[in-house]
């Protein structure tokens, strides 16, 4: 394995502990379709982002148990442009691969994908480092999606690289799940080259995608997923003497899947990608989901385990699950070797995108751009120009950050006064265009300055409070306060020191993949989720003036077992809490 790539300017923390156990989830919270790579000692991970940016989201370690965020690969629109993309459209399945000492990143940018057809542009970009800068994106096949490479370093290997996606077949009576298909990359000449071979068509699971190869002992492994995203997902394993197949499926079955037990604390266990350690351990990173009751609603979107992977004397993988085998484990013991964290690497620190206030943030569709976002220097805080609707697909003025606790806390002061009704701001509840619950300040013809509270149920919007007036121009808190299936918003009364509630309790189950994804009975979809919920801070003017807004003091976290309602950790209201400037 080629020395170690330096990741950011200081080290993961690696405690000096021989019984350091892996907890899953590692990633939580809208962090699916892994794909784990090993360089030297170090190990990164690259997760799907889908409508959000900076796209890819990549995370850095020394021993798979403490994962540094290294922000998003693809944060300039040359690498990738997602105005207009549907909800859950955007960047699917990436893969992070290394070869001739530079990073490859291969990924799908998915433009439209209900009903029959997927347009979809896949493309590979490299870097020296992970953090870029990455080079001008190579478009490859676009009739299918989930692409990945391959390099093949084995003695009879010559060198070779492979790309490999999932063929997707639009026709009545056709599996839309084509196969998988394999061609040569020229790494050089960054092209394909050669015939297109279809090297896999599954099992009976179906629904196979998510490629990932290897080679071990003589044999190439070909890693898929099957059985679709939801909660018959798996993961699949099959092999051949010979990289351009035929391929042999397992005869045991899936190497990893959640399917037929709903009392397993991870579900939805498929789309993985292996890795081997210095010390010839190998480990399997994939998704899961944990639903809010057995087969309800994943509020916290499909998340990224790691489990340990053995292999049998006749050469197949097996997962050691404490649920059994092929069964996803909470605990998983941790490589017996962990890369040492110093010496400290020298490469770049991981870059935040302009205005950002850290790796955990994002964007909706649109890159961070002064036209719309800068830091507010009077506030200290962020300073957004009012966009588009939460309704819109285009120009949103949003920055969010992952919800990863079904409890949780976020709050944030806002400095904004609206000239008439379409101008507004405020803390967000975000699954999709079509799904959110929003808290914001705006002006009423007859109330003056007033706080209200929207919700947007499957595109229908309802106001289920009335509004509260307000001072005429005083910044305001705001707080959103998830206990599991629920969630309510709150501001704080200056005058009487009180957190005053905003509405009703809102169902949290609306915020999830579940719940997004519309079908019928004859599998015709209309909508799909893949994503999760978001918190975070907007602002909008459809008057088209781009009023700003200030947001200061944006602070998450974790609630603990003992908060029964928004207030403080014991029930009470907060009279604590610091008065507003």
């Amino acid at each position: 394995m080629t020395a170690a790539v330096p990741a950011t300017g200081h080290p993961v923390p690696v405690p000096d502990d021989s019984h350091a156990s892996i907890r899953n989830p590692v990633l939580t919270g809208f962090h699916p379709d892994p794909s784990l790579l090993r360089v030297g000692e170090d190990y990164y991970l690259a997760t799907s982002t889908f409508e959000w940016l900076p796209g890819v989201t990549l995370h850095h370690s020394r021993d798979l148990v403490h994962w540094e965020p290294l922000g998003g690969a693809l944060a300039e629109e040359r690498l990738l442009d997602l105005v207009g993309v549907p909800d859950s459209g955007g960047v699917w399945a990436p893969c992070l691969s290394w070869a001739d000492g530079l990073f490859h990143l291969v990924y799908s940018d998915v433009k439209s994908l209900a009903g029959a057809f997927k347009d979809v542009h896949n493309y590979v970009v490299t870097a020296s480092a992970p953090t870029g800068p990455w080079s001008e994106p190579v478009p490859v096949a676009g009739h299918g999606f989930d692409p990945s490479l391959f390099h093949d370093t084995g003695p009879d290997g010559t060198g070779r690289s492979w790309l490999l996606w999932l063929a997707w077949d639009h026709r009545p009576g056709k599996d839309p799940f084509a196969g998988i298909l394999l061609q040569e990359w020229d790494r050089t000449a960054r092209c394909v080259r050669g015939p297109v071979r279809r090297v896999f068509t599954g099992t009976e699971l179906g629904r196979t995608e998510g490629p990932h190869l290897y080679r071990r002992d003589g044999w190439y492994y070909l890693v898929t997923a099957e059985g679709g995203t939801s909660w018959d997902h798996a993961v699949t394993v099959a092999r051949s003497r010979a990289v351009t197949g035929p391929y042999t499926p397992d005869p045991a079955g899936p190497l990893l899947t959640s399917a037929g037990d709903e009392h397993l604390a991870l579900q939805k266990a498929g789309h993985g990608s292996l890795v081997e350690t210095p010390d010839g351990e190998w480990y399997l990173a994939h998704l899961a989901a944990r639903p809010l009751t057995p087969r309800g609603a994943c509020v916290l979107g499909r998340e990224t385990a790691i489990q340990h992977v053995h292999w049998t004397e006749h050469g197949w993988p097996r997962v050691d699950g404490d649920a059994g085998p092929a069964r996803p484990a909470g605990h998983v013991p941790a490589p017996r070797r962990p890369g040492r964290s110093a010496p400290a690497p020298t490469g770049p620190r991981p870059a935040t995108p302009s205005g950002l206030p850290g790796p955990e943030w994002m964007t909706l569709r649109r890159h961070p751009d002064p036209r719309w976002l800068t830091a507010a220097t009077d506030t200290g805080g962020l300073r957004l120009r009012g966009g588009e609707s939460l309704s819109s697909r285009h120009r949103q003025s949003l920055v969010a950050r992952r919800q990863q606790h079904t409890r949780f806390r976020f709050e944030s002061t806002v400095s904004f006064v609206a000239d008439e009704p379409r101008q507004m701001a405020g803390i967000v509840h975000f699954y999709n265009t079509g799904l959110w619950h929003y808290a914001h300040l705006t002006t009423d013809e007859e109330l003056g300055r007033v706080l209200r509270l929207a919700v947007c149920d499957r595109g229908r919007y309802s106001e289920p409070a009335a509004p509260v007036p307000l001072p005429a121009d005083t910044p305001v808190r705001l707080r959103l306060t998830g206990l599991h299936g629920e969630a309510s918003f709150a501001w704080w009364d200056a005058p009487t020191r009180l957190w005053r509630p905003l509405g009703p309790a809102l169902d949290t189950s609306r915020l999830s993949d579940e719940y997004a994804t519309v079908g019928d009975a004859d599998g015709h979809f209309s909508d799909w989720g893949f994503t999760g919920a978001f918190v975070g801070v907007c602002a909008q003017d459809l008057t088209g003036g781009r009023l700003p807004a200030d947001f200061t003091d944006m602070s998450y976290r974790a609630l603990d077992e003992n908060v029964r309602r928004p207030g403080r950790e014991d029930g009470r209201p907060d009279r604590s809490a610091r008065p507003q400037p």
